[in-house]
């Protein structure tokens, strides 16, 4: 069974695709830039600020979905500067302090609207 899941908790997509679509209990998470959800602009503040609202937007799609930052398996990051590394896991590392989920981090040339990074995520909600 395949369900989409949405929240007011998170960015509206800016294109043709879900925030993130549940099958058999695998919730795969569409990639977050630091969209105020809002807004749907890009989040004022530093770098720091702009990974805290990616997360934070992750985390409402999961709570939509049914479950929490807990039930995520495995996390993709893609930064445009990859020297930002350590910055970036400053504040990851808040999100994902127990348990912390399978990751990779890849450096990239180009985002959506410019953005600094963009992360996705798969989590296993048995009921989402």
């Amino acid at each position: 069974m395949r369900k989409i899941v949405f929240t007011e908790g998170a960015p509206r997509p800016i294109g043709p695709y879900s925030q993130a679509v549940c099958v058999d209990g695998w919730l795969f998470i569409s990639g977050q830039i630091p969209l105020d959800p809002k807004t749907n602009s890009i989040a004022e503040g530093d770098f720091k600020e702009r990974v805290r609202r990616v997360l934070e937007n992750i985390r409402a799609i999961v709570e939509a979905a049914g479950g929490s930052l807990e039930n995520v398996v495995k996390v993709t990051v893609y930064l445009k500067d990859i020297s930002r590394f350590s910055e970036f896991n400053e504040v990851y590392e808040r999100f994902f302090s127990n348990s912390p989920p399978a990751r990779s981090v890849v450096g990239v040339a180009e985002l959506p609207r410019n953005a600094e990074l963009e992360v996705d995520a798969t989590a296993w909600i048995e009921r989402c």
